[in-house]
């Protein structure tokens, strides 16, 4: 397979923490996808597209448990 974005020949199966946004929180959520070594192209199976819908879904209906990690301050003016 060649990556759609650069042409590259070395996508592999890599762990990652993909970005999901509800509202002003940043939900990380541990997945296994195909990337782009060259260039960082990630690939979605089907399954994988629902997954992150399905715990979008739950995480807005407040159904899922969630760790903080960390806060994020912006500057008040």
């Amino acid at each position: 397979m060649k990556c759609v974005i650069c042409h590259g020949n070395t996508i592999e199966k890599k762990e990652v923490k993909e970005e999901c946004l509800i509202g002003n929180d940043v939900i990380y959520v541990p997945l296994e996808v195909l990337e782009c070594t060259t260039c960082g192209e990630r690939y979605y199976d089907r399954n994988t597209k629902r997954y992150l819908e399905e715990i979008q879904q739950k995480v807005a209906e407040k159904k899922v448990g969630l760790k903080e990690i960390g806060k994020v301050m912006i500057l008040a003016a």
